[in-house]
This record gives C-alpha cells, structure tokens and sequence, in this order.
C-alpha cells in the first residue's frame, strides 16, 4: 500500500499542564514527527476554546518552521472569512520567503469558535459590507500569484514578499462544491474525514474532484495507536459530531447537543436543526490502524492521510505517533510516498 502520513494537531492543553508547556509539548511532537518521516505537520485554528492553544495557527507553523529542517509545516486551516486576504497572502509569502518549499497553506470556511468570538475576531464597522468566502478565497489566489485584474479596487497592492516557491494551497471540505472549487482554482483539496466519515460522500467528492483534475484528495482521519485496542478506544472516548443549521442558512459542525444549542442562541437564533454524523475513527493496535487506513486507501485511491489524534496526554499522543511511524512509514511495502519528495 502506497500512501504518505501526515499529521494535524489542535495544541490540546490537558487539565493540569500549563499552556506554555503544553505548547512545548506541540514543539516536541513536530520534531518528532520530522524524524520519523511524516510528510506535513498541520495547525488547526479554533477560537475561545480553553484547552486548545491553536488561535493562530500561522503563528505555530512559523516557530516550528524555525525548529525543524525538511518536513512540511502549515495550517489545517486558516479560517479565512475572518481575514483580509491580502494580510494572509502577505503572512504566508513571507513564510515561504522564510522556507522554501515546505510551507503549505491550508484554508477553511468553517467559523473556528462561537459566535461572540466571531464577532470579536472581525470588529467589522457598523453597516460593511459582507464578502463572500467564494470572494474571498479568489482574491486570496489573485494576492498569492500577484494577478489581480487591472481594474479590482486593490489593484497595485503587493502582497510582498514575493517566495521563490509559493505556499501549496489546500482547500479543506467535506462537499462536493469546495472539492470543485479546489479543483477550478488549481488547489489541493483534503477531505475532512475527522469531522464526516460518511462513505459514500467521500467517494462523492474524491470522484468530482479527480474528474476535473485528475488528482486524488487528501483525507483527514481521526486515527489514534495504543498497545491494545481496548485501551485506545478508551483513550480517544467517543467522539460524536452535530451539524447544526441555523434558520440563517448557516452550517457549523459542534461537539455536543448543549454547544449547538449556544451557537444558536449566540447566533441570536430560535430555529435550528441539528445531525449527528460520524466521523472517521480509527483506533487500535498499529496493525489495525494500519489495516484501517490500507482499506482506505484501496477503497478511495487515498495517496496521503492527515491524522488527528484528539488525545490530550503528551505520552500518549507521542506513543501513538510512534506506533503508527514503524508500522507504516518504516515499512517499505507501505511508504513508498512517504519518501518521494512533494
């Protein structure tokens, strides 16, 4: 089986350990993965969330960038309908600039927090203008290759410095629309599998996206390794996902029944609906995580995982690293990808 791994990671703080420490322990993780020969190393972005230290995911990419030597590092995403595109252009130019080749800038459309941190993150004046994430997102691509139209209203603005290898973009979804707009704008496309393990969507969205161009998605999966499967399920728990639309229109994935309840009533909003869905979980032993993510890969076509480890505890998290490092990566039948160069 022929697939890369590679990693995303939220900064959890676990109760007890202070969040300087914590963030070590994030440092001390990358590095590790490095070595063990993981493709990427990704930052989520999550706002107002106590036990997770991922505010400012570009912020973390650059201190690891600066701690680290080969692997590629960058965010998993950068939530961009609360940002100038021209800012993030400039950010990840200059990251670029900083190393070449190994920066990748992946971006979401997802709010990353409840709504008063929303509100607080875009301190929009009163009667703005709202913009589009489809806006968005192609004035990012204009900034980030310096081809804006003659005639846009930011026309002239350069989004300096210019790097000598741009970031890699990479859209992150779980539809068939932000697959296709990945695919019209040249982008990668990773499919978010830790939040919908829905089969048949993902075979959805990885055919539309191969069709137009020719390239396969990346899959995120929440995989966690232990010494026996019993004691990784219990360490991971059970994780359950609720979509939540608002009356607005409004589509946000949340945790829990009570934390879709107060996004609604942050959203100052009565009606909603809620669904649970089932993200991909794979947890177990190395060899049946293993023989999880092969299955995938035969299934789907999957040439490289992103794996989230929701576990809190640092030795955890690194054992399972590990685990999953010897049983795919450090065996030639299996990493073929991982040591091809991007």
């Amino acid at each position: 089986m022929a697939y890369r791994l590679s990693l995303l990671d939220k900064a959890l703080i676990p109760p007890g350990v202070s969040p300087a420490q914590s963030l070590e322990n994030t440092i001390a993780l990358a590095q590790r993965a490095e070595e063990l020969g993981y493709h990427r190393y990704w930052f989520a972005e999550h706002h107002g969330i106590a036990n997770l230290g991922s505010s400012a995911p570009e912020t973390l990419a650059a201190f690891v960038l600066a701690r680290t030597s080969r692997i590629r590092v960058g965010t998993g995403g950068v939530m961009l309908q609360h940002y100038a595109p021209y800012k993030v252009a400039e950010t990840f130019n200059l990251l670029s600039t900083l190393a070449p080749a190994r920066v990748d800038l992946g971006i979401g459309r997802a709010p990353g927090g409840m709504p008063q941190a929303t509100r607080a993150l875009r301190s929009a004046p009163a009667g703005a203008k709202p913009v589009s994430f489809a806006e968005k997102i192609h004035e990012l691509e204009a900034f980030l290759t310096a081809s804006l139209p003659e005639d846009h209203e930011f026309a002239g603005a350069l989004a300096a410095p210019q790097a000598p290898t741009a970031p890699e973009r990479i859209l992150l979804g779980s539809s068939v629309e932000s697959a296709e707009t990945a695919a019209h704008l040249g982008w990668s496309y990773c499919y978010a599998g830790h939040f919908d393990g829905d089969p048949d969507r993902i075979g959805r969205v990885f055919e539309t996206y191969r069709a137009i161009t020719g390239r396969t998605p990346l899959l995120a999966v929440v995989a966690f390794v232990a010494g026996t499967d019993a004691e990784a399920r219990r360490l991971v728990g059970t994780l359950k996902l609720y979509r939540v639309r608002l009356s607005t229109g409004q589509t946000v994935n949340v945790g829990d029944l009570a934390m879709a309840e107060e996004f609604a009533r942050q959203s100052g909003v009565s009606e909603y609906e809620t669904e649970e869905v089932t993200p991909s979980v794979l947890a177990g032993t190395a060899d049946h995580v293993r023989a999880e993510l092969d299955r995938l890969h035969a299934l789907h076509g999957v040439e490289e995982f992103i794996v989230d480890s929701p576990v809190p505890g640092f030795a955890e998290r690194l054992a399972s690293l590990e685990g999953l490092a010897r049983e795919v990566i450090a065996n030639p039948r299996s990493n073929i990808l991982q040591t091809i160069p991007a």
